[in-house]
């Protein structure tokens, strides 16, 4: 079968990465188009793919400065001049579900979410806009939402990461999607070390991650709290943190097991679309504070691997963490709901999938 992937961005390995690396694995041959490719900042198993880049490429100071080149994102994926294939699998959470496969081939697309600057984040992102453009940047926003519904009815099949975007795509997109969790690499997070008393989030440090949430309950309960994760809200972090955040930067998957594996626990305080750290620091023994609304709901059951706060609140998030500290966690029984959502798991699902379709074709 010849297959053709397609990426938003590839200028580093958060989610939708190791997304895409589980799926081009099961397609060794398979190209990789993507609007921009900062190289060296992805796993050298996705590079040895051959990877396309869009027009976009030269307007991003290769692969540096992209996201300011959202209102050019639709035309740029829309102008991939994909050769002859049978199936077209796109890896979403922007525009690259876009994306028009040559005639014949079959889209299949992986959503992460449905485009976050336009739906459930918009107001959001609008508050960082100064006053005088944001008439602009409305229109502008307007039409990327007119956009992502009509491409979106262009996919012959999607599948979403989790319950919430599946809910999202019926909402925003009226299509429905089935479900097949994201891969996370179990094998590699295991239980180990020493575990301590202060609190650990995993997160770029971007608005709807709302790390600050994470700092007033660390502060409220008087414990520390490790921010792992890079970003744009840096700087205004450090600003609100006190004495106890520890910002320690983007750390190797080595230092990031042993983080999650001395942590008391681990915050989740946004929407989170799936949360792979969820699973991660589940696969290591360590139980994990989110929200009931979020992707989140779909790795930890509240009370079994960890608390789910049922309002979006510093207060619920507080007595959901002060409760997760007032008790022992078992391990085994953490880290064998970690096994659920592993790569093996993954592989089973997506795979039974593609056959289906494969049947599907055949009796169409």
């Amino acid at each position: 079968m010849r297959v053709a992937l397609v990426h938003d961005w590839l200028t580093g390995m958060r989610g939708g990465e190791w997304v895409l690396r589980e799926i081009a694995d099961m397609f060794p041959g398979a190209s990789i188009y993507t609007l921009v490719h900062r190289p060296g900042t992805v796993m050298a198993d996705l590079e040895r793919h051959p990877i396309h880049t869009s027009w976009l490429q030269l307007l991003s100071f290769g692969g540096r400065r992209w996201r300011y080149l959202l209102p050019l994102m639709p035309a740029a994926v829309e102008n991939f001049n994909i050769p002859e294939v049978d199936l077209v699998i796109s890896s979403s959470h922007c525009v690259a579900k876009g994306v028009i496969p040559p005639p014949g081939a079959f889209h299949l697309s992986y959503v992460h979410t449905p485009m976050r600057y336009v739906w459930d984040q918009r107001a959001l992102y609008l508050k960082r806009v100064p006053r005088p453009l944001l008439p602009f940047a409305q229109g502008r926003l307007s039409r990327l939402r007119e956009w992502d519904m009509v491409s979106a009815t262009r996919v012959d099949r999607l599948i979403a990461n989790s319950r919430l975007v599946a809910w999202r795509i019926k909402h925003y997109w009226n299509r429905i999607a089935e479900v097949i969790p994201p891969p996370v690499d179990t094998e590699f997070f295991t239980p180990g070390g020493q575990r301590g008393d202060g609190l650990l989030t995993v997160a770029a440090l971007v608005p709807y991650k709302r790390v600050e949430m994470a700092i007033a309950v660390a502060e409220r309960l008087g414990r520390s709290l490790d921010i792992v994760g890079i970003g744009p809200q840096q700087r205004r972090l450090r600003r609100v943190a006190g004495g106890n955040v520890r910002f320690r930067g983007w750390l190797s998957r080595d230092e990031l097991r042993d983080a999650y594996r001395s942590a008391a626990a681990v915050l989740m305080p946004n929407i989170e679309d799936f949360g792979m750290a969820a699973v991660e620091a589940l696969a290591c023994g360590t139980p994990v504070v989110g929200l009931a609304a979020s992707g989140t709901a779909d790795v930890v059951r509240n009370g079994v691997e960890g608390r789910l706060a049922e309002e979006n609140s510093v207060e619920a998030l507080v007595d959901a963490t002060a409760a997760a500290l007032d008790r022992s966690w078992d391990s085994v029984q953490l880290r064998q709901r970690s096994e659920v959502f592993s790569r093996t798991a993954f592989q089973l699902r997506f795979g039974f999938l593609l056959e289906r379709l494969e049947l599907a074709k055949v009796r169409g």
